[in-house]
């Protein structure tokens, strides 16, 4: 511990409160409406009361612990979560939350302060027995380090921490915010660039250009080869029905704008020949459903295929960069990334679908932002199957309708998109650095304010030793003090 005012005092916690000391209240004696208050309805780090539940409600059968407004209300299970609670009214509680009741000597803010402070918070972490479910025993927290500053100043500290918390409990939420903020503004972002509204100026001044590239979309559509066995009509969404799109773009169907391959669409093989068995160390990495974020490639958790087996059965399902990844699972499947360049071949497994897009015909970005639009998923809904997860296969994905604008359009849209997204990225990451400055200010305050640096010492304030002395001298005359003898009847 820092070195604290001369006026202070480095104690104990059982030297200065009954630690441990409670009011067993049976079911059968406790009103329905009296206020029970679990350990679940404490948000952790924070002491912040989640939910109040009365008596009526909760019907518990167990034995509680009374406590009075005023008092401190300390989780002792895990205890490493920090579950304090100032009470602001009476009512039981479970046994795993132990209530300490304030004295002459102790502030209730003071000590419900304390209890947060992250000296305090490592003892428990390390004395804590038990190791699913590691509790602090009653002994254990009497030993707990407590740190004594005179009342007055107690007092002082603890209005001050109020009302520096507050405000930072003010400030968390609002920084909280803006993530969703942001999240809906991307998607906003691309259902406005995939329905022509984003570049509907672009349009205006470039009206020469597009009619050429509309002539060059269906010569390309021309040079399609060979036929794709699809599902059918149940595959096929019906175009009067999708959302507007404009004049110079087209509806096409997902396989028109692949590359003439046999493998151009596919996800990984099912059956036996996808075995655990092969998985390695090192490899050919494996693309799991984990790895397609939404715009995004991800690397955590890699898991590798054996090279030889991936050599003689996997080779079909390889991408190796610049490959469309769709998830076929999902709530709601269709979440899409890019295969980036140059980190090498990897394959996918049968929840993952890889398309290998015509140049000539789409921009793989754009199909990207379009699988992940609201305008893709409210299609995709209306199309996918499943009970316990939703799905789709690859007829579907064959077929699945592309509202496509023209080449040179497509990469605007592309632009533009970036533009936007790299601005909310940077907007997201002030958001970030301000979300874990204000997670390092309460443990800050704490530190600062029992270092004796948050309000000012006063020098007409009783010390903390006297106060102890005062303590101790009224627990020795209570002890002294014969037991009064019951009268009989």
């Amino acid at each position: 511990m820092n070195a604290h005012p001369t006026s202070w005092l480095l104690t104990k916690l059982g030297d200065v409160v009954q630690y441990g000391v409670t009011e067993k209240a049976e079911p059968y004696d406790i009103k329905p409406n009296t206020w029970v208050l679990e350990l679940e309805d404490i948000e952790k780090g924070t002491a912040k009361v989640l939910h109040y539940s009365n008596f009526s409600e909760r019907q518990s059968r167990s034995n509680k612990n009374r406590f009075n407004a005023g008092d401190v209300l300390y989780g002792k299970l895990r205890p490493y979560l920090s579950k304090v609670v100032y009470a602001d009214r009476s009512g039981v509680c479970t046994t795993e939350i132990v209530p300490i009741k304030p004295n002459d000597v102790v502030n209730g803010r003071y000590l419900f302060h304390w209890l947060r402070h992250p000296q305090f918070l490592a003892y428990v972490t390390e004395v804590s027995h038990g190791v699913n479910m590691p509790r602090l025993g009653t002994e254990a927290g009497r030993q707990a380090p407590f740190v004594l500053a005179p009342k007055n100043e107690q007092k002082r500290i603890a209005d001050k921490l109020d009302s520096l918390l507050a405000r930072v409990n003010t400030v968390k939420p609002r920084i909280a915010g803006i993530a969703p903020i942001l999240k809906r503004f991307r998607q906003s972002v691309l259902a406005s660039a995939t329905s022509g509204r984003l570049t509907e100026d672009w349009r205006l001044s470039n009206a020469q250009l597009l009619t050429q590239a509309r002539v060059d979309l269906n010569v390309i559509k021309s040079m399609q080869i060979g036929k794709i066995r699809v599902r059918g009509d149940a595959a096929r969404v019906d175009k009067e029905r999708l959302f507007a799109i404009p004049l110079t773009w087209d509806w096409v169907l997902n396989h028109e704008l692949a590359r003439d391959d046999a493998n151009a669409i596919c996800a990984g093989p099912f059956g036996t020949i996808f075995k655990a068995k092969d998985f390695r160390e090192k490899g050919v990495p494996i693309i799991f459903l984990r790895h397609v974020g939404e715009g995004r490639y991800l690397t955590r958790k890699p898991e590798f295929m054996a090279t030889d087996v991936w050599k003689m059965h996997h080779q079909p399902y390889s991408v190796t960069g610049g490959e469309l990844l769709v998830t076929k699972l999902g709530d709601p499947p269709g979440t899409a990334c890019i295969y980036p360049e140059g980190i090498g071949t990897a394959m996918v497994t049968p929840d993952v679908i890889k398309m290998d897009v015509n140049s000539e015909a789409a921009d793989a970005r754009y199909l990207m932002h379009f699988f992940n639009s609201s305008n893709s998923k409210q299609i995709i809904e209306s199309l996918c199957f499943g009970v316990t997860r939703l799905r789709i296969d690859i007829s579907m994905f064959k077929t699945f309708p592309i509202p496509l604008p023209p080449r040179v359009e497509q990469a605007e849209i592309v632009r533009r998109v970036d533009t936007l997204f790299a601005f909310a990225d940077r907007l997201e990451a002030r958001a970030q650095a301000a979300q874990a400055a204000v997670d390092r200010l309460t443990p800050a305050l704490l530190a600062k304010a029992f270092r004796g640096e948050l309000v000012p010492q006063d020098p007409n304030d009783e010390p903390a030793a006297e106060l102890l002395k005062r303590l101790r001298a009224a627990s020795s005359n209570a002890a002294m003090k014969p037991a009064r003898k019951r009268r009989t009847a």
